[in-house]
C-alpha cells in the first residue's frame, strides 16, 4: 500500500537540472482565484451593493513597481453581480487592509477616517514637541487643566444625581429582607394551620366512624340476641336436645314437646323465615297438672270438667294469631276438641 503514496521521486545518476528548459512567463501574469469581498462596496455603474464576505471568482496579478518594505502588492479584478462591471482593489500591507482602486466606492469607513485623523493629529503634535520644548510644557499644562475640568464635571453630575434621586440602597435592601422574612413566616404559619386543620378533620372523621361502628355493633347485638334465643342452628339437633319449655295457656300447666328436626331447617311458626307462614304446627297434647294432694284432685275433678268444656267453647270462638300475622280459625276447633278429650 505504500507505493500509492510516493513522496520521493527517483532521479537517475545522469540527471542534470540545468538542462531543463525554463518557461518565460510574463511578470504581470494573471491567475484565477476564489476570494470574498474584503469590505462593503457599491458599484458606480448600477448602484448595486456588494456586502463583505460575498464570494467571487477573481483574477489576481502582481502590481508592478510597487513594494512595501519588500512585500509585493496584489491587485484583484471582480465583476458586479448585477451589471457585470469590472471592479478592482489592491492589498494595503501598510494598514493591513485593502484599498479600493476602480469601479466602486467603499461604504461605512467613518471609523477608519476617524482613526486616520487621530493618527495625523498625534503625529503633528509629536513633531512640534520634538523641536520646541516650550510647546511640550504648554501641551502638558493644557492636558492637566482639561483633566481637572473633566473630574469637576463628573463630580457635579454625581451631586446632581444624588439631589434628584435620594435613594437609600441600604434601607431598600433591609426593607426587602424584612418583607422576605415576613413572607416566609406567613407561609410557614399557613402551612402549619392547614396541617392542623387536616389533622382535625381526620380525627373528627375517625371519631364519627368509631361512634357509628359502636352504634351498629350495639344494634346488631340487640337484634341478634332475641333471634339467637328464639332460633337455633339446624345442627343443634345432632349434638344436644333442647329442653321442653312451659307454655302459659288458658288450660294451665301445658308442657311444650321437643322441637322436631324439620323445624330446625324450615323454621318455627314464630320465626321470620319465608316458609314460616306455610307450616301449621299441630298443638301437642296437654299434660296433666301435678296434683298437690290426692284429696284436692278428687274434690275439683267435677269442677275441672265443667271448666275445660267452657274453655273449649271460648277458644273455638277466638282466632289464633301467629307471630307472622297469619290467623288460623279452622284449626281452633280441632285444638279445643283435643284439649277436651285430653282433660276427660
Amino acid at each position: 500500500m505504500s507505493e500509492r503514496k510516493v513522496l520521493n521521486k527517483y532521479y537517475p545518476p545522469d540527471f542534470d537540472p540545468s538542462k531543463i528548459p525554463k518557461l518565460k512567463l510574463p511578470k504581470d501574469r494573471q491567475y484565477v482565484v476564489r476570494l470574498m469581498a474584503p469590505f462593503n462596496m457599491r458599484c458606480k455603474t448600477c448602484g448595486e451593493y456588494i456586502y463583505k464576505g460575498k464570494k467571487f471568482n477573481a483574477r489576481k496579478e502582481t502590481v508592478q513597481n510597487e513594494l512595501y518594505m519588500g512585500l509585493p502588492i496584489f491587485r484583484f479584478y471582480i465583476k458586479c453581480t448585477r451589471c457585470l462591471a469590472e471592479i478592482t482593489f489592491k492589498t494595503d500591507p501598510e494598514n493591513t487592509d485593502y484599498s479600493m482602486e476602480h469601479g466602486a466606492t467603499r461604504n461605512f469607513q467613518a471609523e477608519k477616517l476617524i482613526e486616520e485623523e487621530e493618527k495625523r493629529i498625534q503625529q503633528e503634535r509629536e513633531e512640534e514637541e520634538l523641536n520646541n520644548p516650550m510647546k511640550v510644557l504648554e501641551n502638558r499644562t493644557r492636558d492637566s487643566k482639561m483633566e481637572m475640568e473633566v473630574l469637576e464635571n463628573l463630580q457635579e453630575l454625581k451631586e446632581l444625581n444624588q439631589r434628584q434621586a435620594q435613594v437609600d440602597f441600604e434601607g431598600m435592601i433591609d426593607k426587602y429582607r424584612e418583607l422576605e422574612k415576613r413572607e416566609r413566616e406567613r407561609e410557614k404559619e399557613e402551612d402549619e394551620r392547614e396541617t392542623k386543620e387536616m389533622l382535625d378533620r381526620v380525627l373528627v372523621k375517625r371519631l364519627r366512624d368509631s361512634d357509628s361502628e359502636n352504634e351498629e355493633e350495639s344494634s346488631s347485638s340487640s337484634s341478634i340476641q332475641p333471634q339467637s334465643s328464639s332460633t337455633d342452628k339446624p345442627t343443634d339437633i345432632l349434638t344436644t336436645d333442647k329442653p321442653s319449655e312451659t307454655q302459659g295457656a288458658s288450660g294451665g300447666g301445658v308442657k311444650r314437646a321437643k322441637v322436631e328436626s324439620w323445624e330446625k331447617s324450615v323454621g318455627t311458626l314464630g320465626g321470620r323465615g319465608a316458609l314460616g307462614s306455610l307450616v301449621v304446627r299441630k298443638k301437642p297434647a296437654a299434660a296433666v297438672n301435678k296434683p298437690s294432694s290426692a284429696a284436692a284432685t278428687a274434690a275439683v275433678s267435677s269442677q275441672k270438667d265443667s271448666n275445660t268444656s267452657a274453655a273449649g267453647s271460648t277458644n273455638a270462638s277466638k282466632p289464633v294469631t301467629t307471630q307472622n300475622g297469619s290467623s288460623s280459625l279452622s284449626l281452633l276447633g280441632m285444638y279445643s276438641d283435643s284439649d277436651s278429650n285430653d282433660s276427660e
